[in-house]
């Protein structure tokens, strides 16, 4: 017996410590809500709030867990100890106590907690919430609720119309109001929030990164702002600081339903899928969020990503369902299937729209121009936005002939803005300034071009011709007007650029006698078309301009001895061959 007790005892140990702290028991309490076991959470959040009794957010996740078991006094008690003995300056626990009581039909307390959140929260981070309440106190009650004043009131309209502006995809002039708003009332968390966000959709990371930070200075623990913080982190690939904040984020359990849904889908761009799962669930689970087709192609994002096909399937029938007309679940749907036995599935995006290639597959094959859906969607604009500044060549002209087609005051100043940056290619700035005159812009435009700064003409510009006769111009209106809606910007520009090259060449020794305005026109768009490899005949062009097939063809051939066009289409072409036949 003696040597036995000395074996065991000469045994090294083998059991691993559990590490017992408020992060332990935050994750035990999630883990048992995904179960939908409660009471077990309920003691997990319990015991997290013990181990960090001084951080506020341990408590809210519990007094959230208690309000929605529906013990709304318990959850009060919690609420009142946050602001008496933890952080009295969260006014949003106002709020939350002013559900609960409302829950509780206590409307005459729900009235004093409500006013108290109104006239102290400076961020106005639940105004529009408390307004509904207000309204439900008014008519519970029978009588108005005096208020002395709202604290975030302030700017409040003009926040309004900015965040419409933003939903729009109207950045620039949505920046104009808040930048506005934030220099009167430095302490508007909710406009700095905002601004932040239209300095990023707009692809200005330096300044929108440097307006999240003001936010956290003045409101270090603002979730809007965290969770814009982390996705920088992100985008600069900074991977120890969003390490941090991520562990933050993984234990923050919001109380209020926009909280979860801004949580939910920051933790979907952070690839934090199974978090952006269990939230998302959460929200369609709590209904509060609508019937919201957006709301169920998030979750099938998440259920996707997570290996969740059949669920993801079945949000994205939902999602379908509920925007029948719409190209996005079905395209969703169709990669799903398409992608069931790959093993190396395709990513995609939490974004409620088509993908950016996909959009402009629709655009190539559409003759009507950009839906009225898209031009609106602020997503679909602020993809255009980042593509214009961050794409590659290609994806820029993309773009630009993309804003051909919205054509807004918008789209005016972001090009008008895109031909003065220096570091621009200066094709793509002509395209751009062609864009420009296609929607309106008549006056003389202020660009970069060869390295120097100049303003191009409302002519077409070209250093060899000191004049722009309108016989020229009325040329050049009736091909583009012929080719509207048969050929692209890009397309289009090339026209322009052959006709102002041909004009220099014979301008003004050899310019020959322009007699036939539609003569002219069916021959610059056969040359086009030809540079661009598109079919099409001199009859074709004789019947639509309504000329002979003799005349087009003696204009072709004019154009084609000044510009030496046919030669240089053989060698592209022949380069295209050659490399056509490597390849093979």
């Amino acid at each position: 017996m003696e040597k036995k007790k000395r074996a065991a005892q000469s045994q090294p140990d083998k059991v691993i410590p559990i590490k017992m702290d408020a992060t332990f028991f935050f994750e035990r309490a999630v883990q048992s809500l995904d179960r939908y076991h409660y009471d077990k959470a309920l003691k997990y959040f319990r015991r997290a709030a013990e181990y960090e009794p001084d951080n506020p957010v341990n408590h809210c996740n519990l007094a959230g867990l208690l309000s929605e078991m529906g013990n709304y006094e318990e959850s009060n008690v919690i609420l009142q100890q946050v602001l008496d003995q933890v952080d009295p300056t969260m006014t949003e626990c106002y709020f939350y106590m002013a559900n609960n009581f409302a829950n509780m039909e206590n409307y005459e307390s729900a009235e004093k907690a409500i006013i108290h959140y109104l006239e102290h929260d400076e961020s106005g981070q639940f105004l529009e919430e408390s307004e509904e309440m207000i309204e439900l106190l008014t008519y519970e009650l029978d009588r108005p609720t005096q208020l002395t004043g709202i604290k975030s009131r302030e700017g409040m309209f003009e926040h309004d119309r900015a965040r419409a502006l933003l939903e729009e995809g109207k950045f620039t002039e949505a920046v104009r109001i808040l930048e506005n708003i934030v220099e009167k009332h430095t302490d508007f968390m909710a406009a700095r929030n905002n601004l932040a966000l239209a300095y990023y959709y707009m692809g200005y990371f330096d300044k929108s990164i440097d307006m999240i930070r003001q936010v956290l200075e003045l409101d270090h623990g603002n979730l809007h702002a965290l969770c814009n913080l982390a996705i920088f982190y992100q985008h600069f690939g900074d991977v120890e600081k969003l390490g941090e904040l991520l562990e933050v984020l993984r234990k923050t359990y919001p109380f209020h339903q926009d909280h979860v849904f801004k949580l939910a889908t920051t933790m979907g761009i952070l690839s934090e899928h199974e978090t952006a799962y269990r939230l998302f669930k959460r929200l369609l689970k709590t209904g509060e969020a609508g019937l919201d087709p957006c709301l169920f192609h998030y979750t099938a994002v998440a259920a996707y990503h997570t290996k969740r096909y059949s669920e993801a399937e079945r949000q994205w029938r939902q999602a379908e369902k509920f925007d029948p007309g719409s190209e996005i679940p079905k395209f969703y749907l169709s990669l799903l299937d398409k992608s069931r036995h790959e093993e190396e599935k395709p990513s995609v995006s939490y974004h409620y729209h088509l993908p950016f290639e996909e959009q402009f597959r629709g655009l190539e094959k559409s003759t009507e121009g950009l839906p009225d859906h898209l031009k609106r969607d602020p997503l679909v604009r602020s993809s255009f936005f980042w593509a214009l500044r961050h794409g590659d060549t290609e994806t820029k002209l993309q773009v630009i002939q993309a804003f051909g087609l919205i054509a807004d005051n918008e789209v005016k100043e972001a090009l008008l803005e895109f031909v003065q940056e220096p570091g621009e290619d200066d094709y793509l700035k002509k395209v751009a300034i062609f864009v420009l005159r296609s929607i309106g812009i008549q006056e003389p435009v202020d660009a970069v071009l060869e390295g120097r700064k100049l303003v191009v003409p409302a002519s077409p510009f070209s250093p060899n011709l000191t004049v722009w006769e309108t016989k020229w111009q009325q040329i050049m209106d009736m091909a583009l007007e012929q080719m509207n809606r048969r050929y692209d910007m890009v397309q289009q520009y090339d026209l322009q650029t052959l006709w102002v090259e041909f004009l220099s060449r014979v301008s003004p020794d050899h310019m020959p006698k322009i007699s036939k305005v539609e003569g002219w026109a069916a021959a610059l768009e056969y040359l086009t078309a030809k540079m661009h490899r598109r079919a099409i005949s001199y009859q074709e062009l004789s019947y639509r301009y309504g000329v002979s097939v003799k005349t087009i063809s003696k204009n072709v051939k004019v154009i084609d001895d000044a510009c030496g066009l046919r030669e240089k289409m053989e060698t592209i072409f022949s380069k295209f061959a050659s490399f056509d036949n490597k390849a093979k």
